[in-house]
């Protein structure tokens, strides 16, 4: 079964920090273009960050740049989100997706209040 598993969210205050990691069982990542994309509430689900395959360039949406640090590590099929400085406006739920696979995992809560 091809599945993407995303986990690191939580509950963080303004100025914080969280580390989000993608995984996928039934395929592996690093033949992929990632995105890591949100929703959050009320609002449409929109990209964040996406990173290339084999040569690992990134992008970023605006808000995401200067704060957010997308990697990959393929020796443990696991993609990364380094999220800095943490505002509550980044508040959503988290996925990632491998680009051009319409597979969801089931995403990560990502909540930052003081």
């Amino acid at each position: 079964q091809l599945q993407l598993v995303e986990s690191g969210g939580g509950l963080v205050q303004p100025g914080g920090s969280l580390r989000l990691s993608c995984g996928s069982s039934g395929f592996t990542l690093d033949r992929y273009h990632i995105a890591w994309f949100r929703q959050a509430p009320g609002k449409e689900r929109e990209g964040v960050s996406c990173i290339t395959t084999p040569d690992s360039r990134t992008y970023y949406t605006d808000s995401a740049k200067g704060r957010f640090t997308i990697s990959r590590d393929n020796a443990k099929n696991t993609i990364y989100l380094q999220m800095n400085d943490l505002k509550p406006e980044v508040t959503a739920v988290y996925w990632c997706q491998a680009l051009g696979m319409n597979i969801w995992g089931q995403g990560t809560q990502v909540t930052v209040s003081s």
